[in-house]
């Protein structure tokens, strides 16, 4: 099973997600072409609904716990109640992650 798909299993089972993406974009830093180490995700969920950002991310570090421990060199996340995704303009609903400025893990 690939980190990737660890990732999502975890998400999708701990977060009840409406809407999931996660992306590796480890090909797109200074990483080897089978590395899993720079993930972006749009996590959906009706159990963000009347939270803060904060709260939002710390259920999500709580659901992936060892994965965002050490082999994974970057992590960017919207999370979003299904009523924000909806709300979102087309270009809203875009995952644009900043550029790495870090090296090879």
């Amino acid at each position: 099973m690939t980190r990737q798909s660890t990732i999502e299993d975890k998400l999708k089972a701990a977060l009840e997600t409406n809407q999931l993406w996660v992306t590796n974009e480890s090909h797109q830093h200074r990483a080897k072409a089978d590395a899993e180490t720079h993930f972006s995700a749009v996590i959906v969920s009706a159990l963000f609904r009347g939270q803060p950002l904060v709260e939002r991310h710390r259920a999500v570090y709580a659901a992936l716990g060892e994965e965002l421990k050490g082999a994974i060199h970057a992590w960017t996340m919207k999370t979003l109640t299904p009523e924000e995704w909806e709300a979102s303009s087309p270009q809203g609903r875009q995952h644009n992650p900043p550029p790495c400025t870090g090296g090879a893990p």
